[in-house]
């Protein structure tokens, strides 16, 4: 079968139906439901949060609450687009026809550049989890091997990449759903041992130790972690029903947010003293060690790497479709509009996993100046994407509410009050980033990185009008 084939017809050669521009509508309901849930379950959690305890005490659980809200409210909006208006690139779509063409092609491409550096990212931490078992393989052969075995599955079929994240996201699910029954009888005093009670959130310096600005400074990176959560509704456009998938999806965040997030870092500080130096490197393995779990450490390991392959397996997906959707509008070269007889868009992913991949040598040769770079110039990139969707939404329900009321089955909580409010706390956020010492650089660096967009969009714009598929 030929990359190069662009197909439209209404089956693919499987007999599955055609999605707009020949992708192939493969995912099913649980699918969909796991790549929602998976999506915000990253190594982030796993790993990162640790720092965030460390700089805010206790109170970082306040700090993954007040993130987790403001994710729950840009997924609504997101939503209430989705299932009035299914469309093939989901919020570039929407983007596109609300802010006009410059802002949909700023959107698309940023979004893009995102994920393939994820990739980058998430090869790179696949191989260093790899290398601890395997001390004397070279760092850019393990990345290469994970982002080539990712890459073939993906290649396969959308089914193909919906298994292997189902999968991926129930192991994630269930590793949470143990973890807080463990830690849950630790806290109550049922277990081995366990002194039980809430002491820890007060017994070294209080709540709050290092103050009430500390803890509205984490919402930065708090917001990072949750990043992916978007990507349920780019895949609907592969979904037999889309409005239903992402409306169930949706649905079902909050419950999300606070089981996975809030909870879990609940238990960690309860647990754990947050003073701990194991937090910082891996909170959840220092709660297995507290609960004396025989080889913490290796489970920690290989469920943070299962973590990492589900990132990446969802970057890889995610970056080949919105480059995909690009081509729709002459946002991106008509070449990467080839799918394949499975509904493949390959050269699309080919083209995520080269750059990923260059980056990856980046990281090989240049860790501490190109990586570093790179690493930062995408900092902020989610952030101004989830402005834009903001804006977007309050846009399109003016228009829906004057044309096609009809359309509006899922709605914006307290419109327009609450778009409103939520478009302002973005932008605090997204100062907050400009002001703060640790993430000033990133802004700044991820700002250039919307300059060369935007120079980008007006060299497509001066060498003619779009074609308009």
């Amino acid at each position: 079968m030929s990359t190069g084939t662009v197909r439209d017809d209404s089956t693919t050669r499987d007999g599955a139906p055609a999605a707009p521009g020949g992708l192939q509508q493969g995912l099913q309901r649980r699918h969909m439901r796991l790549i929602a849930l998976g999506g915000v379950i990253g190594a982030g959690l796993f790993v990162g949060s640790g720092v965030v305890i460390r700089s805010t005490g206790p109170a970082a659980v306040l700090s993954f609450l007040a993130a987790g809200g403001l994710t729950v409210l840009i997924m609504r909006m997101l939503a209430e687009m989705t299932v009035a208006r299914p469309a093939l690139g989901s919020f570039y779509a929407h983007v596109r026809e609300t802010l006009g063409p410059r802002a949909g092609f700023t959107v698309g491409w940023l979004y893009w550049y995102f994920f393939v550096i994820v990739v980058a990212v998430e090869a790179v931490a696949g191989g260093r989890i790899v290398q601890l078992w395997l001390p004397g393989a070279p760092l850019w052969a393990v990345s290469l091997v994970l982002m080539t075995v990712l890459t073939a599955t993906n290649m396969v079929s959308a089914r193909s990449y919906g298994e292997f994240e189902y999968w991926f996201s129930s192991v994630k699910i269930l590793a949470i759903v143990v973890f807080l029954f463990l830690g849950t009888l630790f806290v109550l005093g049922l277990w081995p041992d366990a002194p039980g009670g809430l002491g820890q959130l007060t017994a070294h310096g209080g709540f709050a130790p290092e103050g009430v600005g500390a803890v509205l400074a984490a919402v930065v990176p708090c917001i990072g972690f949750f990043t992916g959560a978007e990507i349920v509704t780019i895949a609907a456009a592969e979904s037999a029903e889309p409005e239903r998938a992402v409306a169930d999806a949706i649905r079902s965040i909050v419950l999300r947010v606070v089981a996975f997030y809030v909870l879990s870092v609940f238990l960690v500080v309860t647990v754990v003293p947050w003073t701990s130096k194991a937090i910082e490197v891996s909170p959840y393995a220092a709660v297995l060690d507290r609960l004396a779990v025989p080889a913490a450490g290796t489970v920690m390991n290989a469920l943070v790497l299962i973590a990492v392959l589900s990132c990446l397996n969802s970057a890889l997906y995610t970056s080949s479709r919105m480059l995909f959707a690009l081509t729709r509008n002459g946002d991106a070269p008509r070449e990467f509009t080839a799918v394949s007889a499975s509904g493949v868009p390959r050269r699309a992913l080919l083209a995520g996993t080269s750059a990923g991949y260059l980056s990856v040598i980046a990281a090989w040769i240049s860790p501490d100046v190109v990586f570093r770079f790179l690493i930062n110039s995408y900092g902020a990139v989610a952030l101004f994407v989830y402005l834009a969707i903001a804006v977007a939404q309050v846009r399109m329900r003016r228009k829906l509410e004057r044309t096609e009321p009809e359309r509006l089955t899922l709605k914006m909580w307290l419109f327009p009050w609450l778009s409103r409010l939520t478009i302002a706390l973005m932008a605090v956020v997204i100062g907050a980033m400009a002001w703060l010492p640790d993430s000033r650089s990133q802004f700044w660096l991820s700002l250039l990185t919307v300059a060369v967009v935007l120079a980008g969009y007006e060299l497509r714009r001066r060498k003619g009008p779009a074609d308009a598929d």
